[in-house]
């Protein structure tokens, strides 16, 4: 009695090349038994754990490939919204939520690691430790924040900032190349690119109003200041002198 797992691959030439290790080609195994000639079981060997794999990747880019962005989104284009405060609170909630989501991915993330000791996705694996390593210092600066008007509030304020962009960038290069990983069809890639290209385009064209609007005012107070001025230098000269 022999467990069997068929593979389809590429072919260069008169060579095979190399499988996809995961997607259907984990899932087609039979166990066939020699002596009778009958295949005894056909099974989905492994759907369990392509299910387990699928909702992983899925979580992860929601929370790093989606809701990171949108919560950077709000940090920098929130803060004139009424009230005030309300771009602070929308962005420790969103940093909460993607935090918590981000805990089972990792973990779920080593788990599939230990358990297919023979395949390794270093990159993914490495970039994935990065940014839950960030995530966790990100969320342990909220205790320690200090008030607005401490010394070192430019320094937190500089690292936080940092931080914030470089998860964001590692967060969507490591869902394109979980999607690789999984090969789960190019559909799901065509998606993910549009949801970051959506993302991509609302963060710019905020940021070209943002600017626009700053442009405004600048040019409001200076002409306000110039006419200011002016009428100083109008009322200077129109002062009758009072010497004799």
């Amino acid at each position: 009695m022999v467990n069997h797992l068929w593979q389809d691959g590429p072919l260069n030439g008169n060579t095979l090349g190399i499988h996809h290790m995961s997607g259907p080609n984990v899932q087609f195994m039979g166990t066939v038994d020699f002596v009778s000639g009958k295949v005894v079981a056909i099974t989905s060997g492994g759907g369990s754990r392509v299910t387990g794999r699928m909702v992983h990747g899925v979580m992860n880019a929601v929370s790093w490939g989606i809701m990171l962005p949108l919560g950077t989104i709000i940090t920098r284009h929130m803060k004139a919204v009424r009230p005030k405060a309300l771009w602070f609170y929308l962005h420790i909630i969103c940093q909460c939520l993607v935090y918590v989501i981000r805990v089972y991915g990792w973990a779920t993330g080593l788990k599939f690691g230990s358990d297919s000791s023979g395949v390794q996705h270093i990159p993914h694996r490495n970039i994935g430790i990065v940014l839950f390593s960030l995530g966790t210092l990100q969320v342990l600066a909220l205790g320690l924040r200090p008030k607005l008007d401490h010394k070192y509030m430019i320094y937190l304020n500089f690292y936080h900032t940092l931080c914030g962009y470089t998860m964001v960038i590692l967060g969507v290069i490591n869902v394109f190349k979980g999607i690789e990983i999984l090969d789960p069809g190019k559909e799901w890639k065509n998606a993910y690119i549009g949801v970051v290209l959506t993302l991509a385009a609302t963060a710019l064209v905020l940021e070209v109003l943002k600017w626009s609007i700053v442009m405004k005012e600048r040019r409001s107070t200076t002409d306000s200041h110039i006419n200011g001025v002016n009428k100083v230098d109008e009322h200077e000269v129109a002062k009758p002198d009072k010497r004799v």
